[in-house]
């Protein structure tokens, strides 16, 4: 069957880097992809760089939107609760990898990398098949199945936090390069944006920003809490919430707040498409706990409470939320405690406190995760160079024809 393609740059020219990336389903995944495929274009002008997913995440959206070519393959999650469909898995995985060698061959690829999330997985099987060098990315403190089983297909690792590589099979060969964010947030100097930044997300003079971010899609338990206690705070001169809902939950969140008198104190929005503009005005940040959103925390230095998924596979994201507490840069809330009581009592004195506020900042560790793209980035030229010292990809699918 031939994989369905979304055209959205040139195919790959006989000679010049070709790397093909597998990430979907969700923004944790692809972001981080988006942030690799850019560096290897800071670093080879010329590279062609396409995606592999799947039609039904966000993929679908955000990598033609940013400029690059996605390819979609036939897959399952790697989800036990498909119960008996999990049995299905095995057959499909050998389906989509037989769709990725394809990809792969069309692209002229020198190197598969997989960041993660059931899409990935297909992309290392297919470059197995195909004898070509591969790589994996894990952005959990605690590595997905997708990952756990790929890395069996590849000697080749990198994780964004060292507590990874226990998790992993063969983890003691990983390179750990930290996270791989947007370049805005790398470079990002909150003070020297912050007073740009508040006036485009119209932020009153004086008053101190929570920001609620629920991550790609929103958090149905932090927006309900949100607006129950923007409610409680609708008559406050010196708070301003800004909360991220999702597209589902806008136009009713819109409706709550205009109703209980909490939009005199409180915006919703559906997407926070410049998180540099968020982070560098926000005074404190409530939000879920992915992988990308800890480790752009713990880069820019935003002081946060975080709200774990709970039904996250392996419980990671409690994982990813203590890098940041326990380090003194955030607090860790459970989902079951996040009512609009139970946060006014929390961040009710944490925006009373400057102080404190500077000193979470101060403990987030940054580590590499500034430069994770760029670090990422070398090791995929690294291997696309040895697979060249061996077998250039035009002769080795000439051979493989």
């Amino acid at each position: 069957m031939k994989p369905a393609v979304t055209s959205v740059t040139a195919p790959s020219r006989p000679g010049s880097l070709s790397v093909v990336i597998g990430a979907g389903g969700t923004g944790g995944h692809i972001y981080p992809g988006l942030a690799l495929a850019d560096a290897l274009r800071r670093a080879v002008p010329g590279a062609v760089v396409s995606f592999v997913g799947t039609e039904r995440g966000l993929e679908t959206r955000l990598i033609p939107e940013a400029g690059y070519r996605l390819h979609t393959v036939d897959m399952i999650p790697f989800d036990p609760a498909l119960g008996a469909k999990r049995y299905l898995l095995p057959a499909a995985l050998l389906k989509s990898g037989a769709q990725c060698r394809a990809i792969l061959r069309e692209q002229g690829a020198h190197v598969a990398v997989g960041m993660g999330g059931y899409p990935s997985a297909p992309v290392i099987v297919g470059a197995r098949m195909a004898g070509l060098p591969s790589l994996i990315h894990e952005s959990n403190a605690v590595p997905g199945r997708a990952n756990r089983f790929a890395a069996r297909l590849t000697p080749h690792m990198a994780v964004a936090f060292d507590r990874s590589r226990a998790h992993l099979p063969g983890g003691h060969r990983a390179h750990t390069t930290g996270m791989p964010i947007a370049d805005a947030l790398a470079r990002l100097d909150r003070t020297a944006l912050r007073a740009d930044a508040r006036r485009a997300l119209g932020v009153p003079d004086g008053a101190r920003l929570l920001l609620f971010n629920g991550g790609s899609l929103g958090a149905a338990r932090l927006t309900e809490a949100a607006l129950g206690l923007a409610a409680r705070w609708r008559h406050r001169g010196d708070v301003h919430l800004l909360i991220k809902t999702g597209p589902a939950a806008l136009d009713e969140a819109r409706a709550r707040l205009a109703h209980d008198g909490g939009d005199a104190v409180a915006r919703a929005v559906p997407y926070l498409d410049r998180m540099d503009l968020a982070y560098a005005a926000a005074d404190l940040v409530v939000c879920r706990a992915g992988s990308a959103t800890v480790a752009e925390l713990a880069s820019t230095g935003v002081p946060a409470v975080l709200v774990p998924y709970p039904h996250a596979p392996g419980d990671h994201q409690t994982h990813n939320a203590r890098v940041l507490s326990d380090a003194g840069a955030g607090l860790l809330l459970p989902d079951a405690e996040v009512t609009a009581d139970r946060l006014a009592a929390l961040v009710g004195p944490l925006l009373d406190s400057p102080a404190r506020l500077a000193a979470m900042s101060g403990a987030a560790d940054p580590g590499p995760h500034a430069r994770a793209a760029d670090l990422l980035a070398a090791r995929v030229l690294d291997l696309a160079h040895g697979a060249g010292s061996t077998h250039h990809p035009s002769t080795h699918w000439e051979n493989a024809a």
